[in-house]
């Protein structure tokens, strides 16, 4: 990615799911039909093996290999971001050489997980990660996943040092991501939310974009909240987020006493793409388990309800 796109960076970026033939390999139709899916609604750029991924579940070999497909399937028309997310800094630098080995345009990274580093310990992590590479570095900040927050202070310098060029919020904390843009405003730092249901409230605040995993199922309406946004139509905006709010109630579907919330939430996104004909199985990645024909059911009505489906 040159320095004049990552200063561009904005917009909506979707954190594609991956999927799964039915023997848990990645299907590569089906992540080429996504591709053209988001591609067609509008969408910014693609983010492969987050979160919405997988990426703890995938191997390596399947990282790499969904990076490359989704770099073919945008050839240039918008930037791929890589996740290179792993436990700790070894792992992670190997990661991103393989994902800018497979085309990806950024790589998208968490601090270290499983221990508990200093924010001195932070901060090295990401300095190895961006001296290892010759794309840009995005800090993901996803505390409920890795028990270990990105901090105001850790974030401006990583920014103001040119170490990191973009962060996705994925904190949950409203009041600290509006720190984080204001502690930003003068060091280029690209700040975007990773909330299905404050889109339109992040862009207001500033925010330079959102990375939600509900625009698998539907991009077009954060599309539109974008558009809107862009000509400060706030009341449009609103709209548009109320109703992807009701759309993200698919998550809640699952029996939570047979499934966890992972499950449940990303075999609902999946079951959505699958009943838009756009990947031909909802199947996630092991040990997760699938949803039930009824679950299914339950997301089909409220996709039909909201009028995501005909």
């Amino acid at each position: 990615m040159t320095r004049e796109l990552t200063s561009d960076l904005a917009g909506i970026i979707p954190p594609l799911t991956t999927p799964l033939t039915a023997d848990g390999d990645v299907d590569t139709a089906s992540l080429e039909r996504l591709c053209g899916f988001l591609l067609d609604a509008g969408v910014d750029g693609l983010f492969v093996c987050g979160s919405s991924g997988e990426v703890a579940l995938l191997s390596d070999a399947q990282r790499a290999k969904a990076i490359q497909v989704a770099a073919g399937a945008a050839s240039g028309q918008v930037p791929v971001l890589g996740g290179v997310i792993d436990t700790g800094t070894a792992r992670v630098v190997d990661n991103a050489l393989a994902a800018q080995k497979a085309g990806a345009d950024a790589v998208v990274a968490t601090p270290p997980f499983y221990v508990a580093p200093h924010a001195d310990e932070v901060i090295r992590h990401y300095r190895l990660i961006a001296a290892a590479v010759d794309v840009p570095v995005v800090a993901y900040d996803i505390p409920s996943a890795t028990h270990s927050p990105l901090t105001r202070s850790v974030v401006a310098q990583l920014a103001g040092e040119k170490t990191v060029a973009a962060l996705k919020d994925s904190s949950g904390d409203l009041d600290g991501f509006r720190a984080h843009l204001a502690a930003n405003a003068d060091t280029g730092l690209r700040v975007f939310t990773g909330s299905e249901t404050m889109t339109d409230v992040a862009l207001n605040l500033g925010a330079h974009g959102a990375v939600p995993g509900l625009a698998n199922v539907d991009p077009h309406g954060y599309v539109r909240i974008r558009q809107a946004a862009r000509v400060g139509d706030w009341a449009t905006a609103a709209s548009e987020q109320e109703r992807l709010r009701r759309i993200f109630a698919i998550v809640d579907v699952a029996d939570r006493t047979r499934i966890g919330l992972t499950a449940g939430a990303l075999g609902a996104f999946k079951a959505a793409q699958y009943l838009r004909g756009v990947i031909d199985t909802p199947r996630c990645a092991d040990p997760l388990l699938p949803l039930e024909s009824s679950e299914i059911d339950a997301v089909r009505t409220i996709l039909e309800r909201e009028g995501v489906l005909g």
